[in-house]
């Protein structure tokens, strides 16, 4: 049953979601690094249809348990998605582990006490949702190599993997995409070709198997891109994305650097941030919230804290602590 029919059922019945109030969902071995407070005590994490919502209480319960469940002539028309699954008209890769980025753990050490703590997080949004609708998430950061890619692919896969759940994840930094070789595959044409009119959306929609999780790649990469996310060709292309999808990650570019991730969160329900400890400067931090539309702001994700969930870290990768609303 498509979660979108559910929700325009159910609309009635979820307007009324609580405000909650600012948390920090700290990891369990990490106590020492913390943030600023810069996120304010008012901002709330989404909503959810109904069949997202009975998603989100089976991963709460099954992680509560220890037993997680792996569980127009526009250049953007595209068929009925529904139709569109049926007769398969995506392009399949199979991820293969020992061929991706080792930083991907969701996907090279699922068991791993670092994959929980993605998980801790995709429950997080999860359970969120139930209280505003939130669809597309725009992960944006500071600055480059703060390891917001890495992140947007782990939430992504993992949400793909829960029951219930469609994911798609899309390759928004069109500067310098990187996603399709974060995850060792190749791909010609992307969002980028279906922005300029020479690519239709299931062109370049690529579904990953095992985890069902489905991506749009960057495509080639360019310089106009703060001007071709503020047309209208990108806000059909989301509004396409959130009616085939229940959720879309979108993979943004730094803040700090480039315009085009404060127009992608203007354009998206929310936004987390990543931030990397002892690179990210905290007056550098204030500067991009403050251009922010609080509204937006989920949270803030600390990537590569000094306190490591074991001993000599996991190929230089540290523990992130999440500051969520609770």
């Amino acid at each position: 049953m498509k979660f979108l029919k559910a929700l325009q059922k159910n609309q009635g019945d979820n307007d009324t979601g609580k405000r909650a109030d600012t948390g920090r969902a700290k990891n369990d071995a990490a106590h020492g690094s913390q943030l600023p407070e810069v996120l304010g005590r008012d901002l709330k994490i989404g909503g959810p249809n109904s069949a997202i919502r009975n998603a989100a209480q089976a991963v709460v319960a099954a992680e509560t348990s220890g037993t997680v469940s792996a569980i127009e002539s526009s250049p953007i028309d595209i068929l009925d998605a529904t139709a569109v699954r049926a007769r398969k008209q995506f392009r399949e890769f199979t991820v293969v582990p020992e061929t991706v980025n080792p930083h991907l753990v969701a996907i090279t050490r699922p068991q791993s006490a670092y994959c929980e703590e993605y998980r801790s997080l995709r429950t997080h949004v999860l359970h969120k949702s139930q209280e505003q609708h939130l669809q597309s998430i725009v992960i944006a950061s500071v600055g480059p190599a703060e390891g917001k890619s890495v992140t947007a692919l782990n939430l992504a896969w993992l949400l793909a993997q829960t029951e219930g759940v469609t994911s798609l994840i899309i390759d928004s930094d069109l500067r310098m995409p990187s996603l399709a070789q974060y995850l060792g595959m190749e791909s010609s044409i992307g969002l980028s070709d279906v922005l300029d009119g020479t690519a239709r959306l299931e062109d370049v929609i690529i579904e990953l198997k095992p985890a069902g999780l489905y991506m749009m790649p960057g495509g080639h990469a360019r310089g106009d891109v703060a001007e071709l996310i503020s047309g209208s060709n990108f806000k059909e292309i989301l509004r396409k994305a959130r009616e085939m999808f229940d959720y879309v990650i979108i993979d943004a570019p730094p803040l700090a650097i480039f315009t085009d991730a404060a127009v992608l969160i203007n354009h998206a329900d929310g936004a987390l941030l990543v931030v990397k400890a002892n690179q990210t400067r905290y007056k550098d931090i204030d500067r991009v919230i403050n251009s922010l539309p609080r509204k937006r702001l989920l949270g803030t994700i600390l990537n590569q804290a000094e306190d490591s969930l074991m001993t000599g870290g996991y190929y230089g990768y540290s523990d992130y602590k999440k500051l969520l609303p609770e």
